[in-house]
């Protein structure tokens, strides 16, 4: 047990500031926080941001792939370039996507990219002026805590960050509890694969992202308003900062602190980024108790993502019943992100429940003859193109055996092996494993193994355990990723089951 002096929650921060995990940094980092030398490498050596040392990173993800990833690693090891390939980046619509040394985006994309073009009408409104007049925090002042969860409920808003939960439920349950510390905290590690909307609400709207949470802090009685900003996010980092600053006059009433990710996936998972937060690794905790009973420092916690905070101020400010109307199938409006085979890959405001072909329509259509697509991120495995008109929402989704995610759609065309699409998608998924549970640490490994076997032997034998160990990760995982890391294999042998044949 560490001593009541330790200061456990700055061991990460220094490390970085240091220069990452070497047998200096971690005897400094032990001797200025009071944390033991094990437990400083334990927790650095987590995170891939913490390597240290200069290189270009390569993301090799579905979409940069299906783009031209491996050339560009390549491209660059040609010209002396130390290069590491990393799983994801957050910059699906720049495929292939890069960081340099500094991390600092160089574009090699070669689609053009966009966004729905300016309309003040919509809820968030990326490509809008940023307004700064906070008149809808003013309005929430008046309406009072109840009456913005009233408003809230109304507008049906469900998380934007995945898991589709009803954000009224949330706020209410912290503001409920006994204690009366509290915290709200920004999830805006936005790191699954072909997501980027978040990343885009950062640097286009940080004004409307900024007054939800301080509504949101409203609501809960919390003071302390945390955001965790992906590690790879520096110029969003920094929008946010300034915006932050533009907004003060309206937000001087809460504690703002900013907490950067040091890259792994994993602490896009609640529990995962409060225990990062908390200096150690990200590990999801067992659930119950959850995060609004015992969150942030074992006190109530608001996580929200970034997208959902964003679509507050337009709720209070236009009515709830204005906000859920938006929707096709369901509540609101909702941030498509779209990359792969399409034309202008990018974010998209469409009612919630549009289809792919809607969106691929906003998004300038099909390249080539599409075959597949993904839609919501890895995690929501393939579909067949020929669900294009299956809502893109929770529910729809959910029937279709897939899942919404976070609305990060990925198009395929019939160029793509999609045997080895699942590969690439199940190498993500071993990498970034925690490695807490059996199921998923010995699941995510096998599985990738198993496909790499059988794209070397063809020989279908080779996958004819894969049902079992994704219907036993399911059941035995700790948290969403072990639930779902084998869709992606298990539904390319559901629907295209001649990618898999004897070869």
């Amino acid at each position: 047990m560490l001593k009541r002096t330790a200061d456990r929650e700055h061991v990460l921060p220094l490390l970085e500031e240091l220069g990452g995990v070497t047998e200096e940094t971690v005897r400094q980092v032990s001797e200025k926080t009071g944390v033991p030398e094990a437990e400083v490498w334990g927790a650095g050596t987590f995170y891939t941001l913490l390597k240290g040392g200069p290189r270009v990173r390569v993301c090799n993800g579905l979409s940069c792939r299906i783009m031209g990833s491996d050339q560009l690693v390549a491209d660059l090891k040609a010209k002396g370039k130390e290069v590491e390939e990393v799983s994801c980046l957050g910059q699906c619509d720049r495929a292939p996507a890069a960081l340099d040394e500094k991390l600092k985006v160089f574009d090699a994309a070669r689609q053009k990219r966009s966004i729905t073009p300016d309309n003040a009408e919509l809820p968030l409104n990326l490509a809008g002026r940023p307004s700064y007049d906070f008149a809808a925090l003013k309005k929430a002042r008046e309406l009072g805590p109840d009456g913005i969860l009233k408003q809230i409920e109304a507008s049906g808003l469900q998380g934007r960050g995945g898991a589709g939960f009803p954000a009224y439920i949330k706020w209410k349950g912290v503001a409920g509890q006994k204690d009366p510390v509290r915290y709200v905290v920004c999830n805006a590690d936005e790191a699954e694969p072909a997501t980027f909307k978040d990343r885009e609400t950062m640097l286009r709207r940080s004004d409307k992202m900024i007054e939800g949470m301080a509504i949101a802090a409203l609501v809960v009685g919390a003071k302390d308003i945390y955001f965790y900003i992906r590690g790879e996010f520096n110029a969003e980092a920094a929008a946010v900062q300034e915006a932050l600053k533009r907004a003060s006059a309206h937000v001087k009433d809460w504690n703002w602190h900013f907490h950067r990710g040091h890259g792994a996936y994993i602490c896009g998972e609640e529990t995962a980024l409060l225990e990062s937060m908390e200096g150690k690794r990200g590990m999801p905790r067992l659930k119950p108790p959850f995060p609004f009973e015992f969150g942030f420092r074992g006190k109530p916690t608001l996580v929200s993502n970034v997208e959902t905070f964003a679509c507050v101020p337009y709720i209070i400010l236009s009515g709830g019943e204005k906000f859920k109307a938006w929707g096709k199938t369901e509540a609101g409006s909702k941030l498509y992100c779209i990359s792969g085979h399409v034309n202008t890959p990018g974010v998209y405001e469409l009612p919630l429940g549009s289809t792919l072909e809607e969106l691929v329509q906003a998004a300038g259509g099909y390249m080539g003859n599409p075959m597949a697509f993904s839609p919501g991120g890895a995690s929501s495995g393939f579909l067949p193109i020929e669900k294009r008109n299956v809502p893109l929402d929770f529910k729809g989704l959910q029937k279709e055996g897939s899942m919404l995610g976070s609305a990060g759609v990925v198009v395929l065309n019939d160029t793509v092996d999609m045997a080895k699409a699942a590969q690439w998608q199940l190498e993500f998924f071993e990498v970034e494993s925690c490695g807490q549970c059996a199921p998923c640490r010995i699941g995510t490994r096998y599985l990738h193994n198993q496909v790499g076997k059988y794209l070397e032997s063809g020989d279908p034998k080779s996958l004819q355990h894969a049902n079992d160990v994704g219907w036993e990760m399911e059941e035995g995982s700790i948290c969403g990723l072990g639930m779902v890391a084998h869709k992606p294999l298990v539904d390319a042998l559901k629907y295209f089951p001649q990618a898999f044949q004897k070869r």
